[in-house]
């Protein structure tokens, strides 16, 4: 049968595979330890009378072992969950730990709230926004950057290769023993002519802006004097024809026709010297037969 006293010396003395020794203590990993100290009173394997608390996802159970149940390694363990309340979880464990000693009724209660606390500082620091450190392993990014190089380096034979397929399709190098996607090639020839209409909209611009050829424009004012002398004139044609009616109406007409001739020879000087002749165009036509004709044009 089983005996809690051989089972502790042979764990102490010997071999435990849960004891961890460092410079502050002896810890014990086991998962049912109640107090995680690797001590005859708190060692799970050597005591056949046994109760701790243990958390599954945010609910806690206590755990309850018996030395009727030794002989069961599928039912070794009896468990109860516990409410969220704390004070309903104490006096559950009151209830079913009536008749065990004290030091595990305590050190069960100790856990709990220590597990309770615990379980308030989780919840009050996932409300709150942290900052979250990923560290890289070296190796991983050497890793990932020979991969973008080579990756790199593919994408340019690839593109080389089409171009140089295209090419060679353009040229009509193969003719027609080999099928290949037209529409694919019909689809880089227009993006093609794309470029190429871009960059002929952008050498005429260019080309605007360069320096043209000299010209010669009237000035409108002087334009504007012309039309004003014509006017001159033609109100002074006006007014000697009217003066010579009013003579020929009130006063006698004069017998010296030399005078009068002269005057109005006079005024009709005036009036074609204020005229301002335009200048005119002469164009030249050439004809099939090599006949030269001019035009003028006004």
């Amino acid at each position: 049968m089983q005996h809690d006293e051989v089972i502790w010396q042979v764990i102490r003395h010997n071999h435990c595979s849960f004891m961890s020794k460092i410079e502050t203590g002896i810890f014990c990993r086991n998962p049912y330890n109640v107090t995680g100290v690797c001590n005859r009173s708190s060692c799970p394997l050597a005591n056949s009378r046994y109760a701790t608390i243990r958390d599954h996802d945010g609910v806690f159970y206590l755990y309850m072992k018996t030395i009727e149940r030794a002989h069961m390694p599928n039912k070794l363990w009896e468990r109860v969950k516990l409410p969220r309340n704390y004070e309903k979880a104490l006096e559950i464990i009151d209830k079913y730990l009536m008749y065990w000693p004290k030091f595990l009724v305590h050190k069960t209660k100790q856990r709990l709230t220590k597990m309770t606390q615990m379980r308030i500082r989780m919840r009050k620091l996932a409300l709150k926004t942290r900052e979250k450190i990923m560290t890289t392993p070296r190796k991983e990014i050497k890793r990932e950057a020979r991969r973008e190089e080579k990756a790199e380096k593919a994408a340019v034979l690839d593109k080389s290769i089409e171009k140089e397929l295209l090419e060679r399709l353009r040229n009509n190098v193969y003719g027609e023993i080999y099928n290949y996607p037209f529409e694919k090639y019909q689809e880089v020839l227009e993006e093609e002519g794309q470029n190429t209409e871009i960059e002929e909209e952008e050498e005429e611009e260019e080309e605007d802006y360069e320096e043209g050829e000299i010209e010669y424009v009237a000035d409108d004012q002087f334009e504007e004097e012309e039309e004003d002398i014509e006017d001159m004139g033609g109100l002074a044609l006006n007014h000697s024809h009217a003066d010579d009616d009013n003579v020929g109406m009130d006063e006698e007409p004069e017998v010296d026709t030399g005078k009068r001739g002269r005057k109005s020879r006079k005024f009709e000087k005036d009036g074609v010297v204020t005229k301002s002749k335009k200048p005119r165009v002469h164009v030249e036509v050439e004809y099939e037969d090599g006949r030269d004709r001019q035009k003028a044009v006004h």
